[in-house]
């Protein structure tokens, strides 16, 4: 059980529990099909597989033999992904998988594949929800996921996940992960690299803490950034779990919807229309006054209030909501993840950038009815980064994607200096009092 043991800033408390990345946690990855001139006489990946094809039966068995010895032992279900891929190499080749052995539809396979350290270098900026799953629990406490945003191999961001349990005094328990992670898969092979919605699932015996989301469109390709979740709520006992991120492709950026209901599915989707070309945009849990509404950064340094009638086109570049007031954020604002329900309004944690462009975190409160109507803010930083935890990948940075709301009390995980991932708790009404 972790519980608080040290203090920074009130009223907040903070867990010694860090979240670091770990290059051994990897998965097998196929090769991307771009490069194997699908179809081509003589493309690289035909002549690859001419090349396996032309070893004996015995030079063939010592070789898989060798790669097993390699790679078996550091992967779930090894094997059958070597199978399924050579199914995949085989389908895009027009080749005949009777023409070659089990050994080296295997082999072939595994040419095809590669391991990838998907949280080598980071593991920072959560957001957390409740999970769909509460049974067993007495109300007094809240299963939930968080989502990660891990950076691996190439500085490419994709989603981790993990579980865990929050109690109504501030303490958590994570669930453990096993010793294998898994990639998600698509559900229609023929839609990778589309530039639309794609569906993709985990595999039914992979627990979500082990499950990662890897980028899948052109638009993706240089990472899934940021992950805000926020369950929303369509009524009627109707729950979604929404989460918009940013899809970089290594030139431009455009935000994107993440839907499930189970995280078991998901369906990933860009968000059309003007607002759709901006970082930071965070979904409110219910429809406000029949329409959705978002929280985004529309011009880089201030906050602005968007409405839609429909949750994948943002037409609107929405109303100005709050400029920069106070020192710590005189260079921009931003959103730290989705507002928060409670008595008083909407709790929405912000961050701010101040001088040698050190990141804090703030917290504003708006009207329940009406959110274009500020009513308190923090005039300075709940949390900001202090001795050790100023070094990290991203120096001076403090940034949270969503708090999980347990009663009268907040879990708040956050990315410390673009590099690991800290655990804070308060009261809501200590966060209330810090306002004015």
């Amino acid at each position: 059980m972790n519980r608080p043991e040290n203090v920074w800033s009130e009223p907040l408390r903070i867990f010694e529990t860090r979240l670091h990345a770990d290059p051994a946690r990897v998965v097998i990855r196929p090769f991307h099909l771009g490069w194997q001139a699908k179809n081509a006489p003589g493309g690289r990946a035909l002549a690859l597989v001419e090349d396996i094809t032309a070893l004996t039966e015995e030079r063939a068995a010592l070789e898989y033999e060798r790669v097993l010895r390699d790679f078996k032992e550091r992967h779930w279900q090894t094997e059958t992904i070597f199978a399924c891929r050579f199914g995949e190499v085989a389908n895009n080749l027009g080749l005949e998988p009777a023409q070659f052995s089990q050994t080296k539809q295997r082999l072939i396979g595994s040419y095809f594949c590669h391991e990838y350290t998907f949280a080598a270098a980071a593991l920072m900026n959560p957001s957390i929800v409740p999970s769909p799953d509460q049974t067993g629990l007495d109300g007094r406490c809240v299963r939930f996921i968080m989502s990660l945003r891990a950076v691996g191999e190439g500085h490419i961001s994709s989603i981790a996940f993990r579980e865990g349990i929050a109690e109504c005094n501030g303490d958590f328990q994570l669930w453990p992960q096993a010793a294998f992670a898994t990639s998600v898969e698509l559900d229609e092979e023929d839609q990778f690299d589309a530039d639309c919605s794609v569906s993709v699932h985990r595999h039914a015996e992979s627990s979500l803490s082990n499950t990662v989301i890897f980028p899948i469109t052109e638009q993706q390709r240089g990472g899934l950034e940021d992950l805000r979740l926020v369950r929303f709520d369509h009524g009627g006992g109707d729950f979604e779990w929404i989460g918009t991120y940013t899809a970089y492709s290594g030139s431009s950026i455009r935000s994107e919807l993440l839907r499930t209901r189970d995280f078991q599915r998901f369906d990933l989707e860009p968000i059309r229309g003007a607002a759709g070309r901006n970082k930071g945009m965070a979904l409110f849990p219910e429809k406000i006054g029949g329409q959705f509404a978002m929280v985004g950064r529309q011009d880089g340094k201030n906050l602005f209030l968007l409405k839609s009638d429909t949750i994948d086109t943002w037409d609107d570049e929405g109303v100005l909501l709050m400029e920069p007031r106070y020192p710590w954020e005189f260079i921009q604002i931003g959103n730290c993840g989705s507002p928060i329900p409670v008595d008083e309004g909407w709790l929405m944690f912000t961050h701010g950038v101040g001088a040698m462009r050190k990141y804090a975190l703030g917290c504003a409160l708006l009207d329940r009815a009406d959110p274009s109507k500020v009513l308190a803010r923090t005039p300075e930083p709940v949390l900001t980064a202090e001795n050790a935890d100023r070094s990290g990948y991203v120096p001076n940075v403090i940034y949270t994607c969503g708090a999980l709301k347990v009663e009268d009390r907040l879990l708040i995980p956050y990315g410390i200096s673009d590099s690991t991932v800290g655990f804070a708790t308060c009261t809501i009404d200590a966060l209330l009092a810090m306002m004015e």
